[in-house]
């Protein structure tokens, strides 16, 4: 199992819910195709919120947003 998830949740729910239940979040960006990746600090916390989740989990590759860095 990974510390990453995709779910099909608006990113403003996926922060609430890790708020609520004190679990700290290490990324989270919004999806291209909607919904939520997000990455936890650990395997417990991942637990904690693919329970939450269950049925909002995204199985398939999700399309995600792509970063550009101006660092060379």
């Amino acid at each position: 199992m990974s510390r990453a998830i995709n779910l099909n949740v608006p990113l403003a729910e996926v922060t609430a819910l890790c708020g609520r239940r004190k679990v700290p979040i290490s990324a989270i960006e919004s999806l291209l195709d909607g919904g939520t990746r997000v990455v936890l600090m650990n395997m417990d916390d991942t637990a904690i919120v693919a329970r939450a989740f269950k049925s909002k989990i995204i199985s398939k590759t999700a399309r995600r947003v792509r970063v550009f860095s101006r660092h060379r």
